[in-house]
């Protein structure tokens, strides 16, 4: 096991480069405090019908990132951008391609409470003049793309397409902890057809192996990273299970069935699931989740968020999820979680939206805490193992 004190710590061994990842406290939880939680959740529930919709527009030389919702996230990591390096905190998020970080030209409200990128103190920067504009849950994020050196763990990846936003919308991004995002879906996904940034490491020559992995501590703060170009085996026990990526557009594979108390309650014959660091819980299905809710016990509360009883999640079941024969369960201890407050909520949340497949479920941070877990884009697989 590895500890790391400091944020821009980096452990380079055998060509295998490791980024530490701060655990913050993520939007909901200062929606919460504010009490602005139920105002928030009722203009903008959980939508994934970006999950599946058309990114690129190019007739109006416009290009989309599909929608996404980050008021859970709660892992950041530190980037430079620029000559000489401007410094951002971003997630790293397997559910998208881009990269994207706040201009000094945005004029929202949000950016102002964010590190701001700065071009005109780059002297490595190219502008495309390409307009960008990213759609989320809670609005239009508008900006350029641009090109410049892109820093982190040691590598430096050079000439790197990333967008500035010029205005970020209502308060999606003024409760935010983090800058930006950093995705690691794959290249389909990306803006304009340009090159996410792992698919220009690998391009570079930077990394030895094409791809990374994830390991996500259940310690409160520190502890958690994310490795390129290789895998440090003492962050999980036993061998990785490789399970095949079922469509190389997101990182999505296919799960035999979903059980409780050893009887099946989803995904009964089989369905579809995406492995997601830029979702932090477990979604499905309306139907569903709402039978889960129900098992637990868990009931609604005034935010529309559902409440378990603390005492009573040492004695509720663990769900189990059979992925290419290989059963992982999730234990109570997993899908609640317990504020400062003393209050537990269920980490189940369903997904809303008619592109949205019946029988989908994206498994977030929830399960990438309890798996550790490895993408690798060298033959679309997805290893999975017991995170130590």
């Amino acid at each position: 096991m590895k500890w790391f004190g400091v944020l821009g710590l980096v452990a380079l061994s055998e060509c295998l480069v490791t980024i530490p990842l701060t655990r913050i406290k993520s939007m909901r939880e200062n929606l919460r405090e504010k009490d602005r939680l139920r105002d928030y959740l009722e203009k903008h529930p959980y939508n994934l019908a970006y999950k599946f919709v058309e990114s690129v527009d190019p007739d109006l030389g416009v290009y989309y990132e599909p929608m996404r919702n980050y008021l859970d996230l709660a892992y950041v990591g530190t980037i430079s951008i620029g000559t000489p390096p401007q410094e951002f905190k971003v997630i790293f998020d397997t559910g998208s391609s881009d990269l994207w970080v706040p201009s000094i030209y945005c004029s929202s409200p949000a950016c102002a409470n964010h590190n701001i990128f700065n071009p005109l103190l780059s002297s490595t920067f190219r502008i495309s003049g390409q307009p960008i504009h990213l759609q989320y849950g809670s609005g239009r994020m508008s900006g350029f793309l641009a090109y410049d050196t892109v820093q982190f763990g040691g590598l430096i990846d050079e000439s790197q397409a990333f967008g500035l936003s010029l205005r970020e919308p209502g308060k999606f991004m003024e409760y935010a902890v983090f800058d930006g995002i950093l995705g690691l879906g794959y290249p389909s996904l990306s803006l304009g057809g340009t090159l996410p940034v792992f698919d220009n490491l690998w391009k570079q020559g930077l990394i030895s192996e094409e791809l990374f992995a994830f390991y996500l501590s259940k310690k409160e703060e520190e502890g958690s990273v994310v490795m390129f170009g290789g895998v440090d085996h003492s962050y999980y026990s036993g061998e990785l299970n490789w399970v095949p990526v079922s469509k190389p557009l997101y990182w999505q594979l296919s799960v035999d069935s979903i059980s409780m108390n050893e009887m099946v309650i989803a995904c009964d014959g089989g369905c579809e699931a995406i492995i997601d660091t830029g979702t932090s819980l477990l979604i499905g299905p309306s139907d569903v989740v709402f039978n889960i809710q129900k098992i637990i016990n868990a009931k609604q509360s005034y935010s529309g968020e559902y409440v378990i009883d603390c005492d009573a999640v040492s004695t509720l079941p663990d769900i189990v999820f059979t992925i290419n024969g290989i059963n992982y369960s999730v234990p109570a201890s997993a899908y609640s979680r317990e504020d400062h407050q003393g209050t537990c909520y269920s980490n189940f949340d369903e997904g809303k939206g008619g592109l949205f497949l019946s029988d989908s479920w994206i498994l977030g941070d929830v399960f990438l805490r309890l798996y550790f877990t490895v993408f690798n884009r060298a033959n679309n697989t997805i290893g999975l193992a017991p995170a130590v």
